[in-house]
C-alpha cells in the first residue's frame, strides 16, 4: 500500500514538475524589466529558460504613443533574441513578447523601460 502511494505520488510530481519546467519564460531582459537607462539602447536583449521557435516567436517594441521602434528582424540564437531598435529618444518603452518554445509551449508578456533625458 505504501509503495503504490510513493510511486502515485512520484508519477504526480514528474507529470507537475514536467510541465511547469516546460515553458520559454523570461529570465532576463537588457535593459532590464522596468529600469531607467541613462543612454538609448540599440537593442533590446530577451533571454529565456527555454530554446525557442523563431519562426512562431516574435518581439515589438513600442513608444509610449504606440508606435514601433524595433528595426528589423529579431535575431534568435537558441533562447536569446535580440531586437535592434531605430534611433529612440527620452522617454517610455514597453516591449511585448511572445514565444513558442522548442517543445511547444506557448508564453507571452511584457514590461517597459525608460530613457531618461540626456
Amino acid at each position: 500500500m505504501r509503495t503504490g502511494w510513493l510511486i502515485g505520488c512520484t508519477v504526480t510530481f514528474l507529470l507537475v514538475g514536467g510541465a511547469a519546467g516546460a515553458h520559454a519564460f523570461l529570465e532576463q531582459a537588457e535593459p532590464r524589466v522596468g529600469s531607467t537607462v541613462h543612454a538609448a539602447p540599440r537593442e533590446v536583449t530577451l533571454r529565456f529558460t527555454q530554446d525557442l521557435e523563431p519562426a512562431f516567436s516574435t518581439v515589438t517594441i513600442t513608444d509610449a504613443a504606440g508606435a514601433r521602434v524595433d528595426a528589423g528582424k529579431p535575431n534568435f540564437d537558441g533562447n536569446i533574441i535580440r531586437v535592434p531598435l531605430r534611433e529612440i529618444g527620452a522617454g517610455s518603452y514597453r516591449v511585448t513578447w511572445q514565444v513558442l518554445s522548442v517543445d511547444t509551449h506557448p508564453t507571452e508578456g511584457s514590461f517597459s523601460f525608460v530613457v531618461e533625458q540626456p
